[in-house]
């Protein structure tokens, strides 16, 4: 017999929405906020070429490879209270790392915060689904919470650059210390403890998921930068397959699994995970190799780089906000469908920027694009992602959600690096510049159109189909 937590009063659900809000925005935050820094960590510890690539990697690899466990220990232990242990290791450290003085400390630290998140992540939607009704209540939520994902991942790289030009790239990881610490003091104040479900910890399902999935990560991440060919790329890659096959047999006959197989039941809900990899590949795509064509090939400082991503932000927010009101005149599938186009169009115009383009007609134009895209995109895709899923499967439906978004940003970004990397063998100087990041948009375009096929083939159906989740989230279009 299930147990459900009492309504919160409207006014303490405003507070249980911006704790959620503000704890999201620190873990895609911490994703974004290094890239427009990165020179700077570059000269200050020390890292090789190579090595500086495992700033974002190594967050990324622990973040995706964790992120089923996280999940799965909110549902047995609470997820309130793996909301505030993965806030505690988040914020211990992004201390840690602050206080930074090697490479080799830094990506430790790194790859701890990655744990942090992958231990918060999915508790902040879980909550989310367990305080808001599902329907206009929860959609509303869902659309502030994709505006929070998005808009962070922006402001990451605006923050970033004028801390790491300005103050220090240092600054970006400090602040997360009181930020932190209120967040963990009002979730004990205004959120209530969830019901925990008692049986046998799925520990099997756990450490082959985890391991599958960072080897996979770390497969794709070591091929774009010794490629398909080299020994541990290879081996990195098989292991993981056989891992995550394994996983699947495990999941199959488990009591209580990590992720219960029939959360893929739903073509919907299958749709909507292959879909967010792919759109997330492509987008965190648009923001690394933006971050580049602006400092390499237009010669852009970090604080200036930051803030040439404003047109990806401007409206973006307005249009996420204002999806709950237009999922009333139009379909969410319409919306999904619509934003991809939007996308690609923009990814389409940012392959033609070279170095004698215009930074408003070749950057600017299609960056507002991107940004409708989003705004029209994340939020209808989220709530196909967890829609007509059972409480005591809330925290697993997230984790998935979850996983499939880094998945995207990490894999899908290491397969953009190495297609860029293959297109620009042989060249130098300002010609190896452009070409790779021609090659990356390129791909990102080819990603997004994949992505539009999967809505279209399964998320979207004719009308007199018999839909598999509740209408108003993912009804036909």
């Amino acid at each position: 017999m299930s147990v459900h937590l009492s309504p919160p009063q409207p006014i303490r659900k405003t507070a249980i929405l911006a704790i959620i809000l503000i704890s999201y925005v620190m873990i895609v935050l911490d994703i974004s906020i290094v890239l427009t820094g990165l020179p700077k960590i570059h000269q200050q510890l020390g890292f090789s070429e190579a090595g500086l690539a495992w700033v974002q990697s190594a967050y990324t690899l622990t973040f995706g490879g964790f992120m089923l466990l996280g999940a799965r220990a909110g549902d047995i232990l609470g997820r309130r209270r793996m909301f505030v242990c993965g806030l505690a290791v988040f914020i211990v450290a992004s201390l840690a790392i602050g206080a930074s003085q090697s490479a080799d400390w830094m990506l430790a630290w790194r790859a701890i915060q990655g744990i942090g998140a992958a231990v918060l992540a999915p508790s902040t939607l879980a909550l989310l689904q367990t305080h808001f009704a599902e329907g206009h209540e929860r959609t509303r939520a869902v659309s502030y919470y994709a505006a929070a994902a998005g808009a962070s991942a922006t402001v990451g790289l605006v923050v970033g650059g004028v801390l790491a030009e300005w103050v220090s790239w240092r600054a970006g990881f400090y602040i997360n210390l009181p930020i932190g610490i209120a967040l963990i003091i009002a979730t004990y104040r205004c959120i209530e403890e969830t019901p925990r479900h008692t049986g046998k910890f799925d520990l099997l399902g756990a450490v082959t998921s985890t391991l599958g999935i960072g080897g996979l990560v770390f497969g794709f991440i070591r091929s774009a930068q010794s490629g398909w060919a080299d020994p541990v790329t290879i081996v990195s890659l098989l292991g993981a397959v056989i891992l995550l096959g394994l996983f699947l047999v495990i999941e199959r006959r488990a009591a209580q699994p990590i992720l219960p197989l029939h959360l893929f039941a739903s073509r919907t809900r299958s749709g909507a995970y292959v879909t967010r990899v792919l759109y997330l590949g492509a987008m965190v795509g648009f923001f690394f190799f933006s971050t580049l064509y602006l400092q390499e090939v237009k010669g852009y400082g970090p604080a200036i780089s930051g803030l040439a991503f404003i047109p990806a932000t401007v409206l973006h927010v307005p249009f996420t906000v204002a999806v709950p009101r237009l999922i009333r005149h139009f379909s969410a599938n319409r919306l999904m469908v619509v934003g991809i186009v939007f996308g690609f169009v923009g990814m389409a115009w940012l392959s033609q920027a070279s170095a004698q383009s215009s930074y408003v007609t070749a950057v600017a134009l299609p960056m507002l694009l991107i940004g409708i895209s989003q705004g029209l995109t994340l939020s209808p895709l989220t709530s196909a992602g967890v829609a007509g899923v059972a409480q005591r499967d809330a925290g697993a439906a997230s984790g998935a959600v979850n996983v499939a978004h880094q998945l995207g940003s990490s894999v899908g970004l290491s397969v953009l690096v190495a297609v860029a990397g293959t297109a620009s063998a042989g060249l130098v100087g300002n010609a190896l510049s452009v070409s790779r990041i021609h090659a990356a948009f390129d791909a990102g375009t080819v990603m997004l159109v994949l992505a539009l096929a999967v809505v279209l083939t399964t998320i979207v159906r004719p009308v007199t189909a018999q839909p598999d989740t509740p209408a108003g989230v993912t009804d036909a279009a």
